[in-house]
């Protein structure tokens, strides 16, 4: 079972020493989520009974690659993802340098956490059809994995092209979501699969045994496939054991959610201590047992 540390919501400024104590307690992967700007959103919020984000306007949002660039500037081992990455919002050229410049300044430590996305307005703020994205989001994949490992390609009204630089290696493509349609593109596309939501036991049950049919569908099965499921249980080295023989092979965590009143009290709510000292117990109760 692999811990990924679910860091969004994070002040921009406590995100380099997240990273260092994350790689120190034994986190393989620190994500962080994409939103370009905050507004009085006309399109409804997926994931709240309110259809209101859980955020406001002074809620951090730093650009995902320029946060992973200074991460990985301090770090040796520790990956990072964002989760996710709202890709058909840029055009192909913008994520394709993006990632491939964040992959070979951290050595090959970045994975592709990718998705459609929910929110019209910043497709229309960037210029991009809201109502193709998972289209394009389908066409730009494996142009993305093209150039990513050095190749030509060539697209309408343009001269073949490559882009540089390349990391060594390939760039691991998860996607998010568990609507049909992601659950169709990831079993279809990706190297994994993100969840994008808390998961009770019985919820992710469902999801898990149609993204196993969906990969059936496409000739696959979930060898070698990455399952990262953010749960709704309590922190138990036994528990995490348990979903990891139902073939989830990672999940994740913000052990500062779960902070007792005394840690509050010692360090303070939202503060960078308190996350530190949250996820060092995490990592001495779990990470270490497992």
């Amino acid at each position: 079972m692999k811990f990924w540390l679910g860091a969004s919501f994070a002040d921009t400024d406590q995100f380099v020493e997240l990273a260092r104590a994350a790689e120190r307690c034994g986190f393989d992967t620190l994500t962080l989520s994409d939103h370009l700007f905050y507004a009085d959103f006309a399109t409804p919020y997926p994931y709240s009974r309110s259809g209101r984000p859980r955020w406001n306007a002074r809620t951090h949002w730093p650009d995902v690659w320029v946060t992973i660039g200074a991460m990985a500037a301090v770090t040796s081992t520790l990956r990072f993802s964002p989760n996710v990455y709202i890709a058909p919002a840029r055009d192909l050229f913008t994520v394709a340098k993006q990632v491939s410049t964040a992959a070979v300044l951290s050595r090959e430590r970045v994975t592709f956490g990718v998705g459609v996305g929910w929110c019209k307005e910043e497709f229309t703020g960037t210029g991009q059809d809201f109502h193709t994205r998972g289209r394009r989001l389908d066409a730009m994949l494996p142009l993305l994995r093209a150039l990513w490992a050095g190749e030509t390609v060539e697209l309408d009204g343009l001269p073949p092209l490559s882009i540089s630089p390349t990391p060594a290696g390939p760039v691991p493509v998860y996607v998010g979501g568990d609507s049909e349609a992601a659950l169709r593109r990831a079993a279809r596309t990706g190297d994994g699969w993100i969840g994008n939501r808390i998961y009770t036991e019985e919820q992710f049950d469902v999801v898990l045994n149609t993204l196993r049919d969906r990969l059936t569908a496409h000739g696959r099965n979930d060898d070698g496939f990455e399952i990262i499921a953010p749960l709704a249980v309590l922190p138990d080295a036994n528990t995490y054991r348990r979903f990891a023989a139902k073939g989830v092979t990672g999940t994740m965590a913000a052990p500062w959610w779960l902070a007792t009143p005394e840690e509050k009290a010692r360090h303070g709510e939202g503060t960078l201590e308190l996350k530190i000292a949250t996820m060092e117990r995490f990592a001495e109760e779990v990470i270490a047992k497992m």
